[in-house]
């Protein structure tokens, strides 16, 4: 007797702590949520974590506090959401890199995208642009290609670093294009931009924001889109995908996380939220000029693409020689 009266208070407990959860999820928010961003003040994450979080916070009755918490490509920033109470009230903006390469190019990375997580939403991407040196005698991918071969290992292409975003969008065009190009890593996109406008390098992956404005200057040329449809901002630049490559597909995507163990009703009214931005128009328009596609999604969608997208990169990171540090 004494035993089925333990059980009988344990069931008590448990259905009491399951009702009080209940209530707060119901409740949620009922205080000010930090929004967790992984790279410096000014950048298109930054932007777009900021500018969701205004209009989240809007609806949702409570401040999102945005903390820029730099270092190691925002491996230290997802530590942080990886460690922090998953109650909803720590939230983060993340991406492509964290989320997928960075797996690949540490040894102790200190978090498990698969496991560590909740994914709220995945909002938008942004493609890269396929640019050249004026002076380089291409005016397509195809010409690219004919003339790479033609010239094993002459071309030169730029990124910021073995393992960054520029680097894989290229090695990625090699692997189905079946070209040499000789990689020049440098400290940083906009340097590799400079070296190509001076015609020190022939060949960059760049993000679009930062393509855009140096297009105008006649030393550069686009010569096709790495997402899988067109940019609406070079509506006349096609996408490596049309240009004989269907396979080739590139692009930096965004994601709102949170700690794995969220409550699904918490993360549900987040992504609602977050959704509700995605469909605003004048946002839409904001980061549409800025290169970034926005789009709808779901917590089980934006947690596929990273499953899926996780073993792609280990395979590619491994056929570059690439290994952890």
């Amino acid at each position: 007797m004494a035993g089925s009266g333990m059980v009988r208070r344990a069931c008590m407990l448990f259905l009491g702590l399951a009702g009080a959860a209940g209530v707060s999820a119901q409740e949620f928010p009922a205080r000010p949520l930090k929004l967790i961003v992984p790279y410096a003040a000014g950048g298109s994450v930054d932007l777009l974590g900021r500018a969701f979080a205004e209009k989240m916070q809007a609806v949702l009755g409570q401040p999102i506090v945005a903390e820029n918490r730099t270092g190691a490509t925002g491996v230290i920033a997802h530590q942080a959401i990886a460690r922090a109470a998953p109650d909803g009230y720590t939230l983060g903006v993340s991406g492509t890199s964290p989320l997928v390469l960075a797996p690949h190019q540490y040894r102790n990375l200190g978090y498990d995208p698969a496991k560590d997580f909740a994914y709220i939403a995945c909002p938008g991407a942004t493609p890269f642009v396929l640019d050249v040196h004026a002076a380089l005698p291409v005016k397509s991918v195809a010409e690219l290609v004919a003339y790479a071969k033609a010239n094993p290992g002459r071309l030169n292409y730029g990124s910021a670093g073995v393992g960054n975003s520029a680097h894989l969008a290229a090695a990625l065009f090699q692997h189905v294009a079946g070209v040499d190009l000789t990689h020049v890593p440098y400290k940083g996109n906009a340097l590799a931009m400079t070296d190509l406008n001076a015609g020190q390098i022939q060949v960059l992956f760049d993000p679009v924001q930062t393509t855009l404005p140096q297009l105008k200057n006649g030393r550069i040329r686009a010569l096709a889109v790495t997402s899988r449809t067109r940019f609406a901002g070079l509506p006349d630049v096609p996408t490596i995908a049309e240009s004989g490559f269907p396979s080739y597909e590139f692009t930096v995507w965004y994601a709102f996380i949170a700690p794995a163990g969220t409550p699904p009703a918490v993360v549900a009214r987040l992504n609602a939220e977050v959704n509700r931005v995605v469909r605003d128009g004048p946002t839409r328009e904001r980061f549409a000029a800025m290169g970034a596609d926005l789009a709808e999604s779901t917590p089980d969608g934006c947690a596929a693409m990273v499953q899926k997208a996780l073993p792609f990169w280990g395979k590619m990171f491994a056929d570059l020689g690439i290994r952890p540090e």
